[in-house]
């Protein structure tokens, strides 16, 4: 999709609003948002007449939205993608382990961004890569993208995700990590707990477990960088593969994470979507155990 198409309808409760209001309460528009819709042709309009922010909006008003059309900018690179869903504002994937997100100094062409451009260039489409969610490069599973701002602003304040990990040793009990998390002085990668950190919350629930390895389902009640790895590891519980935060990998060349579930509010019809990526087979070989129940 080349470009945006959205309508809303003024409810009682928001007669004699102001647009400006409308747009940001309703909508979900921010004021770089508004900005781009009023220097486009026809971009924001109530009844097919230009609307300004100063103007009121009443009952029954129909408020439509044009984006601009975009250029998807990153070069696009031939690969398989594996899409869990799509349509003309979202796409989903499961990402495979191996592949960074968005290109980097080192990684240029060999990323998701980069397929996502091929895919689209395939189907006559051309969007902003926009990831509402993003995975480590060794971090597999759900990524969600939004195919035009607008899409980006509604969706991303609805998402809610759930990992699966392989983590050494055993863990019987469900509980909370809550400690905050912070970048580690001695490195520009690897984070730490740290009273000094911003606040990080990680719900985990074990599914099973070996005689040294347990399989866990994972909630991020917030979004820290390596939030998971860091956690984990803090509590003597690093994931399998996970060297930079103590994990082993003799059994796993990556970290044992997977984003297996993914929910969130569709912009338009508002129904509630849940997706899931199958758990990858080599995290049921670290489990490979005769003790794993």
């Amino acid at each position: 999709m080349a470009s945006g198409s959205y309508s809303f309808t003024v409810g009682r409760e928001y007669d004699g609003m102001t647009a400006r209001s409308f747009l940001r309460r309703v909508c979900g528009l921010t004021a770089r948002s508004m900005t781009v819709l009023k220097l486009h042709e026809n971009g924001l309009t109530c009844g097919g007449a230009l609307l300004r922010s100063c103007d009121i909006v009443r009952e029954g008003d129909r408020i439509d939205l044009q984006l601009p059309e975009e250029t998807c900018g990153i070069e696009p690179v031939k690969g398989e993608l594996n899409v869990l869903y799509e349509d003309d504002c979202l796409l989903v994937v499961d990402k495979p382990a191996q592949m960074p997100v968005h290109p980097t100094k080192v990684h240029q062409t060999d990323t998701l961004a980069s397929i996502v451009a091929w895919y689209q260039q395939q189907r006559g489409e051309s969007y902003v890569f926009r990831a509402l969610n993003r995975l480590d490069k060794d971090t597999s599973g759900c990524v969600l993208i939004a195919k035009d701002r607008l899409t980006y602003a509604l969706v991303q304040p609805t998402v809610t995700k759930q990992y699966i990990a392989v983590c050494e040793g055993v863990i019987l009990g469900s509980g909370v990590i809550d400690a905050p998390i912070t970048l580690a002085a001695d490195s520009k990668i690897k984070r730490c707990v740290s009273s000094e950190g911003k606040r990080a919350v990680t719900q985990y629930n074990p599914l099973r477990h070996s005689a040294d390895h347990t399989m866990l389902r994972l909630t991020l009640l917030t979004g820290r960088t390596h939030q998971i790895r860091c956690h984990m590891s803090s509590i003597g519980h690093p994931l399998a593969g996970d060297d930079l935060y103590g994990g082993s990998r003799d059994r796993i060349s990556r970290q044992a994470l997977h984003c297996e579930r993914i929910t969130f509010q569709h912009p338009i019809t508002k129904e509630l979507i849940e997706l899931h990526a199958p758990i990858p087979p080599e995290f049921y070989g670290i489990m490979d155990d005769p003790a794993a129940t």
